[in-house]
């Protein structure tokens, strides 16, 4: 598997680990999102329409931004002839990879202090969503989405790290995405099946075996950056 895969492969991961995480931060926007469908789509057939536009306008601001992160630092390393610098954002990338894993465990719980960083950006964005609604078609939803995709996130920002030291814009963009499907099976729970699968997430087991297997992939990016430098 070349080392592009296994980020892509590391991203999934990263995304389906960060259920539980997704349920404390986005629960309330989802929510905010039931609240806002029409009285007669509440059933769960025409909510999945609604589900689905916001679901997609979150993951494109995820792309956008990865293609952004990734575009702008292989611009600055390319201009600055450094492929040093590159090479140590990969190194903090694969350390925040770990961080995760830290957190997810129970060990650590320095994400969270780069989520409050974030939290003082997102006045600044809050008064867009509210903007969007009623959410009248599910159209509508997309915007919605949008926005709330850049709600301050410690695993979201996580992975712009680790898309800033993709290499590219193509490739930063890609790693947001494979995030962003690794959220899926969560934030479309949230809409229909959550008190099913909140339970089934909450398994000391489950969320341990993900931290353990996000360590390990950390362990490695740290290693093949160390190898490059």
């Amino acid at each position: 598997m070349t080392g592009a895969n296994l980020d892509l492969l590391g991203a999934l991961l990263m995304g389906l680990a960060a259920s539980s995480h997704c349920f404390a931060m986005c629960g309330g926007v989802s929510a905010a999102l039931s609240m806002a469908i029409p009285a007669p789509h509440q059933r769960f057939t025409p909510r999945l329409a609604y589900l689905l536009c916001y679901n997609v306008g979150r993951i494109a601001s995820y792309v956008l931004a990865g293609a952004l992160a990734g575009g702008l630092l292989a611009s600055l390393a390319e201009l600055g002839q450094s492929r040093h610098a590159l090479v140590g954002l990969q190194l903090v990338a694969a350390l925040m990879m770990m961080a995760v894993g830290l957190y997810l465990a129970g060990w650590w719980q320095g994400v969270l202090a780069i989520e409050r960083l974030g939290a003082r950006l997102w006045p600044l964005i809050r008064p867009l969503a509210n903007r969007c609604l009623p959410l009248r078609t599910p159209l509508a939803a997309l915007p919605f989405g949008m926005v709330w995709g850049w709600l301050p996130c410690g695993m979201v920002y996580s992975m712009l790290t680790w898309s800033a030291a993709a290499g590219s814009a193509g490739q930063g963009a890609l790693v947001m995405l494979s995030f962003g499907i690794g959220t899926l099976p969560t934030l479309f729970a949230l809409g229909g099946l959550a008190d099913r699968l909140r339970y089934w997430l909450a398994q000391r087991s489950l969320r341990l075996g993900s931290a353990i297997l996000l360590i390990l992939f950390g362990l490695h990016a740290l290693w093949v950056g160390i190898r490059l430098l």
